[in-house]
């Protein structure tokens, strides 16, 4: 009996024994292409550095705490420069007063700035994008009937044919909007085979309903939602520049400089996205908003600064290169965004300010990058130090925002309206410039229902939308 009963388990035996192996093999086969893409990212980070003539960069603290080399986490000692970049000064020192000054005189000098040194300067000649609607279904989400559009957006590379660029990106909308509706667009992360991303901390735990996720936050208000996959047009990494969109244009070449990073990459693929929205009748494309996290939440503010058709941006825990002020020494810092792992993001010149130059000789700041958004609604959004931990800095992007009110207020705008870091779970909302620190971890989550009642002052739905089925 024994015996039968290990005959009649052992189909089942050798199926789970296969599988542990197939996931054994993906683990595997995953570690051994990202050794791969290490490698070649460090060969086009030291070509680079051949091309800037640096030999040497500074080495960028630790995560762990417990590493000898742990970034700081002292307040007191993150502050060491006396000041910041004034982003209405002009570069001859004269101080902007009016509006026109801002628009023609010292925004296109910060423009000018950012794109040199640190995110890259889109290049005139980047090709056309064709849009094709791979499918269309009508799905449930919650209880919310919607349209599902997958849609690809193919890149002509009639100039260089061996290289093939395609932008995915997925549209839902509420079915029986009777109109056109405001959308949130998300940078949308898409993990490798054999990668296992962390276990969501919105899922049901024991008889606790389920939150409603932010897809179904939108459609209760009669919104929509897209999901753009950077990835798909732009790798997130150094052995990826001389492919995607980069690549294309280059020919296959490497960057030179001042050529655009990555970042500037995805914000590029968001605003052919917005192209397409602004074709599609179930989309009210004057009110399409940006969101993303982490290195999606530095591609949204990016996006945000350099993209004016966005209305509103909704901006997760984007750390270093993102709303972060570059000249803290907290957490995060240009030394590690200028290293191999994280270079390709910006412009090959942001190098230099990891050695032989200092984050102190870098011409502006993040202050000035959310100033590039104004007059337009910003939220920014961290989690708490304990759960989400210190590497992003909190008071970091706190202060990139409060340094940005000067030119909210020029525009006649409403900035921060503090410049004391507020204690966590507290929404400073009543500005035009917004903060929020949730006591959640690495995620925009449970910052979603404050940014929507915030939203609610810019975004109005002139369709009507039912939950019905």
């Amino acid at each position: 009996m024994k015996t039968f009963g290990f005959l009649l388990l052992l189909p089942l035996l050798l199926s789970l024994s296969a599988v542990a192996q197939d996931q054994d093999s993906l683990r595997r086969a995953f570690m051994a292409a990202q050794a791969v893409i290490q490698q070649k990212s460090a060969e086009d980070h030291k070509q680079m550095m051949q091309q800037l003539g640096i030999t040497a960069l500074r080495p960028g603290p630790s995560g762990n705490p417990q590493a000898p080399n742990a970034a700081n986490t002292d307040e007191s000692k993150a502050t060491p420069y006396t000041s910041l970049p004034d982003p209405l000064t002009l570069k001859n020192g004269r101080q902007v007063t009016t509006a026109k000054e801002w628009w023609t005189k010292r925004r296109p000098e910060i423009v000018e700035d950012f794109d040199r040194e640190v995110y890259g300067r889109m290049p005139a000649n980047v090709p056309k994008v064709s849009w094709r609607v791979v499918s269309e279904t009508k799905e449930t989400n919650g209880e919310y009937p919607v349209i599902v559009k997958n849609l690809v957006g193919h890149v002509d590379n009639s100039a260089y044919p061996a290289i093939n660029v395609a932008i995915e990106l997925t549209l839902a909308t509420p079915a029986n909007a009777s109109g056109p509706v405001p959308v949130m667009m998300n940078y949308g992360f898409r993990f490798p085979a054999g990668f296992r991303p962390p276990t969501s901390t919105t899922a049901n735990q024991g008889n606790r309903p389920a939150e409603p996720t932010w897809q179904q936050q939108l459609l209760a208000k009669g919104w929509g939602y897209a999901v753009i996959y950077p990835t798909s047009y732009q790798a997130d990494n150094g052995a990826g520049l001389t492919q995607g969109i980069i690549g294309l244009v280059n020919k296959g070449q490497t960057r030179k400089p001042d050529d655009w990073g990555t970042l500037r990459t995805w914000a590029w693929g968001a605003s052919r996205a917005l192209d397409y929205l602004e074709t599609d009748k179930a989309v009210d494309a004057k009110q399409v908003g940006i969101e993303g996290l982490s290195r999606y939440g530095k591609a949204a503010i990016v996006t945000m600064a350099y993209e004016p058709r966005f209305a509103i941006g909704f901006i997760g825990s984007s750390g270093e290169g993102g709303v972060k002020i570059h000249r803290r020494i907290f957490g995060e810092q240009v030394e590690n965004v200028a290293s191999s792992a994280e270079y390709h993001w910006m412009a090959g010149n942001f190098i230099k300010y990891a050695g032989p130059l200092t984050p102190n000789d870098l011409p502006v700041d993040a202050h000035e990058l959310v100033a590039l958004c104004a007059p337009r609604p910003v939220f920014i959004s961290v989690g708490s130090p304990t759960v989400e931990g210190q590497w992003v800095d909190a008071k970091g992007m706190f202060l990139g925002g409060v340094y940005a009110g000067p030119v909210y207020k020029l525009l006649g705008k409403k900035d921060l309206g503090t410049t004391e870091f507020p204690p966590i779970e507290t929404a400073l909302t009543d500005g035009d410039i917004a903060f929020r620190q949730h006591s959640g971890g690495h995620t925009t989550g449970p910052n979603w229902p404050t940014f929507l009642r915030y939203a609610d002052r810019y975004i109005k739905s002139k369709a009507t939308v039912s939950a019905s089925r």
